[in-house]
């Protein structure tokens, strides 16, 4: 999970900052940062609030990264989108 390790190296965080404040252990954030093992789910949520991004982000199923100021707009135009469309559909109804 290339993701976890570059929002580290962003942080200039060391593996061992983020495991003391996640639980993680070191060893396991190693391994998830190489690719030799996935993390479950919990490891998943924690490093997501740690890092203050989407499991969504994290997991590569978005490339939006909330943290960013610019993307959280992004999104929320495109909530604000799909709003709309539900409200004209069901206007229609």
């Amino acid at each position: 999970m290339n993701r976890i390790r570059d929002l580290r190296e962003d942080r200039d965080l060391r593996q061992v900052d983020v495991a003391n404040a996640t639980g993680i252990d070191q060893k396991t954030l190693s391994n998830y940062e190489t690719g030799r093992t996935n993390p479950d789910s919990w490891a998943i949520i924690k490093l997501a609030e740690f890092f203050g991004v989407t499991c969504d982000y994290l997991l590569g199923v978005s490339d939006r990264n909330l943290s960013n100021m610019k993307d959280a707009l992004d999104e929320l135009e495109d909530i604000k989108k799909r709003i709309d469309d539900v409200e004209k559909y069901l206007r229609k109804s």
